[in-house]
């Protein structure tokens, strides 16, 4: 079995099918694994950090089967009882939600626990996601000008998309919201990266399984081209100084990112628009504390849009940052500290030291004409195809991936 790409998809596709007694082989084309979702050792902070920062919610089962089968659950912490704070830097106003443990929203009866200045009729907007058509927007569905559009249904799309709220898919972000807020607190409960960040949950452990079952991973290994025969089965990969032939029961499961696939695969049709993401990492001199007292807090009207805690390291995650992306990382490091200020009442003329990290191509547009171009695994007898960029019909989340990659082991295995 030839896994080419040891991103999440890669990775829950090969542990799925180490043990299996297949000869498992794992190509990455750079010298690490976990693709966009990794971590190292940042000189200038002395802390580790992640090149960006990622929720894993309740309500990611493939997500969880995959940590439990690594052993990388410990790595990650969790909110208990489940709450998500808010604040919005525009007039200081601050509120917490905290989902019932039901699957019946009850809990939006209490007025504390909803948004400032919503009522309970308002959140039934929500539900006209369900019959949205496959070319619906969201802002089609729950249109701006409202106070609860404005302070959780368009930072919740935003950052769930990863796409401006006026274009992001309707269908997609339903998806993610009867999966989580439409079924109790156990489906919203946030997972972050606990002290030895992403790597040490999701990535290090996988690594560790696939040679206690003997499977090889060869890092620097770039797929060059695909030999394929006339009814579309691959008889050889291409790697340039190496050229390896199927055997006849030899599969292949590309895991790379879409613009690779099509480099591959001219004919394939992918999603060819995408979306920045833009993190920032600071080194903070004293401990401080979020509001709502957690690890985490989402912001509304600043350029920041969530923060996460870890010890004295504070991050930032902004969305759809296509904007800032040419912008200078001291002038960056400037501007988002204005907001963590804001958050945490520290100087916000003296920011701590800090690291930009720009993922220019984070994710493909979530947008329903992006999502047309979304390929099916299965390409041929011995070639399947895995990523959070195939039709998973999720966003391009770790949950999609980790989908996507088991999806394809168990095709492979047929």
């Amino acid at each position: 079995m030839h896994v080419v790409g040891a991103g999440l998809s890669g990775l829950a596709c090969a542990t799925a099918l180490a043990g299996s007694g297949r000869d498992i082989i794992l190509y990455e084309a750079t010298d690490h694994a976990g693709g966009r979702c990794r971590s190292w050792h940042d000189a200038l902070l002395d802390r580790v950090i992640d090149n960006g920062n990622h929720l894993i919610l309740g309500a990611n089962p493939e997500c969880f089967a995959y940590l439990d089968r690594i052993g990388g659950r410990a790595g990650l912490i969790t909110v208990d009882p489940v709450a998500l704070p808010f604040l919005d830097l525009r007039d200081r106003r601050h509120w917490t939600l905290r989902p019932g443990n039901g699957p019946l929203p009850l809990w939006l009866a209490d007025p504390a626990r909803r948004v400032p200045d919503s009522g309970l009729l308002d959140y039934l907007a929500v539900l006209k996601l369900a019959f949205a058509g496959p070319d619906a927007r969201v802002v089609d569905v729950l249109p701006e000008g409202s106070p609860l559009t404005d302070r959780l249904w368009k930072p919740l799309a935003v950052s769930i998309l990863n796409t401006p709220h006026e274009a992001g898919s309707a269908r997609l972000l339903w998806s993610v919201f009867r999966r989580t807020l439409l079924r109790g607190a156990n489906a919203c409960r946030p997972w972050i990266a606990g002290s030895g960040g992403l790597s040490a949950a999701l990535v290090d452990p996988a690594l560790a399984y696939l040679a206690r079952f003997g499977a090889r991973v060869q890092f620097g290994n770039r797929l060059k081209a695909l030999e394929r025969t006339a009814d579309g089965l691959v008889s050889a990969l291409d790697f340039g100084s190496d050229r390896i032939v199927l055997a006849a029961r030899d599969k292949v499961v590309l895991a790379v990112p879409p613009e690779a696939a099509a480099r591959l695969l001219p004919d394939l049709p992918v999603p060819d628009r995408f979306h920045a993401i833009l993190n920032a990492h600071y080194r903070l001199e004293s401990p401080v504390t979020l509001p709502g007292g957690l690890p985490l807090v989402g912001l509304v009207g600043g350029v920041a849009e969530w923060l996460f805690l870890r010890d004295d390291l504070i991050s930032v995650t902004i969305s759809a940052a296509d904007a800032l992306m040419d912008r200078d990382a001291d002038d960056l490091l400037h501007l988002i500290w204005r907001d963590v200020a804001a958050a945490t009442g520290l100087d916000p003329d003296h920011p701590a030291p800090g690291r930009i990290v720009k993922e220019k191509r984070a994710t493909f547009a979530a947008t329903p004409e992006q999502g047309h171009k979304r390929p099916r695994p299965q390409q041929s007898a011995n070639l399947l195809l895995a990523g959070d960029w195939t039709d998973t019909g999720l966003p391009a989340t770790i949950e999609g991936a980790v989908q996507s990659g088991h999806r394809a082991a168990a095709m492979a295995a047929q």
